[in-house]
């Protein structure tokens, strides 16, 4: 079985910064992608930033400069640092991991429940 947990969300003023962590464990071979989501009230979800197991990263245009994403491998862990945020970032945040089990050998995509962000004008 594989479990991810995120955390780290809260309020912040405009302009705030906050560090969003994820953890994933179990019975895993290896985490190929880990990626974060956010759902704004009333809105679908959306791809915020997303890094790979060799550190290519790729971000929304809405965060591009103001959110790094980071991971480290030998924790199977990833945070989002957020920068400069903005009312328009409110959102839960979900991270998800894709990789491969290790017993049954099997692809896995693993969500952590969700924290919640919100920022203040």
């Amino acid at each position: 079985q594989v479990q991810t947990v995120d955390s780290g969300g809260g309020l912040v003023q405009a302009g705030g910064s906050l560090r969003l962590s994820c953890a994933t464990s179990g019975s895993i071979l290896r985490i190929e992608t880990m990626s974060w989501y956010r759902q704004p009230p009333g809105k679908q979800r959306e791809l915020v930033a997303l890094i790979t197991s060799g550190g290519s990263t790729n971000y929304a245009d809405s965060v591009k400069g103001r959110f790094t994403i980071s991971r480290e491998n030998a924790k199977n862990t990833m945070y989002l640092q957020m920068d400069s945020l903005k009312p328009e970032d409110t959102a839960v945040y979900y991270c998800n991991a894709e990789g491969v089990r290790m017993t049954p050998r099997s692809r896995f995509s693993s969500w952590g429940q969700g924290t919640q962000v919100t920022v203040s004008s």
